[in-house]
C-alpha cells in the first residue's frame, strides 16, 4: 500500500510540473503565468478541486506515443470566487504548446456538462497553439464538441473566456461564443489565419499583435471586451467582472451591501446638460454620479465609444446601464455601436439583470458608409434586443431623443417600464433647425429675409416640440423628474419592479436580423 501512495504522490507531482521547469520558466520570461498559476490567483485560496489530473493522449502518430504528461495540456476543475461556485479550465501551455486533443477536449466537455447541470459559470484561460496536428480531425472533432456546448450553454450559465498567449484557427471560436471575452496587451491575440498565411494568400505583411492583438479586438474588431495590461490585472478584473453576474439563468445577481444612500440626491446634475444644445458633455459622469458609490464597470469600453455599456450596482443590486455617449460623434447610433448595445441587452435579458437605459441620441449616423454597410439591418439589432427583453426597461433621456434613434433606445413603444425625461429633453422627429426647414421650406423660400424667418420658425418649433411635455401628455414619458433626483427615482422604480413578470409569445426562437 505504502508503494502506491508513494506512486501515486510522485505522478501528482509530475503533474503539477506541467511540462517541466525549463517550460515553465520559458513561460514566466514571456512575462506569463502557467496555468495552474492562473487558477491559483482566479480562484479563492485553497478552493481548487483538479478533475482529470492524470487523463492523457491516446495518439499514436508522428511519434506522440512516446510522449506522454499527465492532463495533456489543459488544467480543470472547479472552485470558488468569492465564496460562489465556478468551473475553470486553463490550457497549460508548457504541455505540448496547450494544443486541443481528443482526450483534452473531452476533459473540458466533461467539466463544461458539470456546469450545466449544477448552474455555475465556466471560465476558461485560453493559452494554446490550437489543434493538435499530430491527431488530424480527432482534435478538430474535440473543437466541434466545445462549440456545441457553447451554444447550449448560451443564455443559461455564465461564460467568461480570458486570452492568455495565442488564441488562432478554428480555437477562436469557441472564445467567440462565449459572453465576454478578456485579452493581455502584447501577450496574447487571436485571429483564423496567422500573419504567414496572410502574407502567403494576400501578400499582406502583418505581425501578430497588428493581425489579433488585444488593442486591435478591443478597439476596432469588437472581438474583445476587456484588454489589460498583464495576467494578473486580467484575472483580478475576471473576479470584479463575476460579482456583478448570477451563476445561472435561474438565480439572481448577488447583493452587495452598500453604505450609498438610495435617496442621495446628486445636485452637480442639475447643471450637467449645457444651455448650448450643440455643445457635449460627458455621459459618463453621469453613470458614475447614479450607480452605488460611482462603481461602474465598463464593458467594451474602447470599441464603439458613441455608445456606452456596462454594469453597476443601484442600491446593492446588479443593473446593465446603456447610455449614448454625447462626446462621441454626438452620441449617434451607427452599425458598431448598435451591434455593441445590443448583444449587451440580450445578455442582461438573457441573466435577469434590469436596463437602465440613459438617452441622448440625435439619431442614426448618416452617410453612405453606414448605409452601404448595413445599417438598417444592424440598427434593427438593437430595436430588437429591447423590444423582446422582458427585464425591468427603465429609461431617462436626459436630453435629444430625434428620430428613429427615440425609439430603439428603450422607448415606451418598446415596453419600457418606466420612461423619464429631464426638464432639458428634447424629443421629436428631428433637430428644430431641420424640421423648420422642411415643414417652411416654401414659405422660407419666399420671405424677403429667409434667414431670419428660418430663425423665428426655428424658435418656434423649438418652443413648441424641443421639450418633453408633448410626450409627457400622451403618456409616452412616466414623468419628468429632476436631474438631481435620477438615482432615487430609478431605485424606487426597479423596486417597484422588482416582481415583473411578463413573457413573449411562445417560439422556437426568434429570426434577429443579424
Amino acid at each position: 500500500m505504502q508503494k502506491i501512495i508513494e506512486k501515486f504522490e510522485r505522478l501528482r507531482a509530475e503533474a503539477r510540473l506541467g511540462g517541466g521547469p525549463d517550460r515553465i520558466e520559458a513561460q514566466h520570461a514571456r512575462g506569463k503565468l502557467t496555468a495552474r498559476e492562473c487558477i491559483e490567483v482566479l480562484l479563492d485560496e485553497g478552493s481548487f478541486e483538479e478533475l482529470d489530473m492524470f487523463v492523457q493522449h491516446r495518439c499514436d502518430e508522428f511519434g506522440m506515443g512516446k510522449k506522454h504528461i499527465a492532463g495533456d495540456g489543459v488544467v480543470a476543475g472547479y472552485g470558488t470566487i468569492n465564496r460562489r461556485k465556478v468551473f475553470v479550465f486553463a490550457q497549460d501551455f508548457t504541455v505540448f504548446g496547450g494544443t486541443m486533443s481528443e482526450s483534452n477536449t473531452q476533459k473540458i466537455c466533461k467539466l463544461m456538462d458539470m456546469a450545466m447541470r449544477t448552474g455555475a459559470p465556466v471560465i476558461g484561460l485560453n493559452d494554446s497553439g490550437g489543434a493538435r496536428i499530430q491527431e488530424g480531425v480527432a482534435s478538430l472533432g474535440g473543437y466541434g464538441d466545445i462549440f456545441q456546448r457553447n451554444v447550449m450553454a448560451s443564455g443559461v450559465i455564465p461564460q467568461i473566456s480570458a486570452i492568455l498567449g495565442p488564441c488562432a484557427g478554428g480555437a477562436v471560436y469557441s472564445p467567440a461564443l462565449t459572453d465576454f471575452i478578456m485579452m493581455v496587451e502584447e501577450n496574447s491575440y487571436m485571429f483564423v489565419t496567422g500573419p504567414d498565411v496572410v502574407k502567403t494568400v494576400t501578400h499582406e505583411d502583418e505581425t501578430a499583435e497588428s493581425l489579433g492583438g488585444a488593442r486591435i479586438h478591443s478597439t476596432k474588431s469588437g472581438v474583445a471586451h476587456f484588454a489589460f495590461p498583464n495576467g494578473m490585472v486580467l484575472l483580478t478584473q475576471l473576479r470584479r467582472l463575476l460579482s456583478f453576474l448570477p451563476s445561472n439563468n435561474r438565480d439572481k445577481p448577488p447583493v452587495v451591501m452598500t453604505s450609498d444612500p438610495p435617496e442621495r440626491q446628486e445636485h452637480s446634475l442639475d447643471y450637467l446638460i449645457p444651455d448650448d444644445p450643440q455643445k457635449p458633455y460627458d455621459m459618463k459622469e453621469l453613470i458614475d454620479k447614479v450607480v452605488d458609490s460611482h462603481d461602474f464597470m465598463e464593458v467594451h469600453g474602447g470599441y464603439a465609444k458613441n455608445i456606452i455599456i456596462g454594469f453597476g450596482r443601484m442600491d446593492g443590486a446588479t443593473v446593465g446601464i446603456v447610455a449614448n455617449q454625447p462626446i462621441v460623434l454626438a452620441g449617434c447610433l451607427d452599425i458598431d455601436s448598435s451591434i455593441k448595445a445590443a448583444r449587451f441587452v440580450r445578455f442582461c435579458d438573457c441573466f435577469g439583470i434590469p436596463i437602465v437605459t440613459f438617452v441622448d441620441v440625435p439619431g442614426f449616423m448618416p452617410g453612405k458608409t453606414q448605409e452601404l454597410g448595413g445599417i438598417i439591418r444592424h440598427g434593427a439589432k438593437l430595436l430588437y434586443a429591447y423590444a423582446e427583453c422582458t427585464v425591468p426597461k427603465i429609461t431617462v433621456i436626459t436630453r435629444k431623443a430625434y428620430g428613429g434613434a427615440y425609439d430603439v433606445m428603450s422607448s415606451k413603444h418598446l415596453r419600457g417600464d418606466l420612461n423619464f425625461a429631464w426638464p432639458s429633453a428634447e424629443i421629436a422627429v428631428m433637430g428644430a433647425k431641420g424640421a423648420s426647414e422642411i415643414i417652411f421650406r416654401s414659405e422660407i423660400n419666399k420671405a424677403a429675409d429667409p434667414q431670419a424667418l428660418l430663425k423665428a420658425k426655428t424658435d418656434e418649433y423649438a418652443e413648441r416640440f424641443a421639450n418633453p411635455f408633448v410626450a409627457a401628455q400622451r403618456g409616452f414619458l412616466d414623468d419628468i423628474i429632476m436631474p438631481s433626483s435620477t438615482r432615487w427615482r430609478i431605485i424606487r422604480g426597479l423596486k417597484m419592479l422588482s416582481d415583473k413578470q411578463i413573457d413573449n409569445p411562445w417560439k422556437k426562437h426568434g429570426n434577429i436580423p443579424l
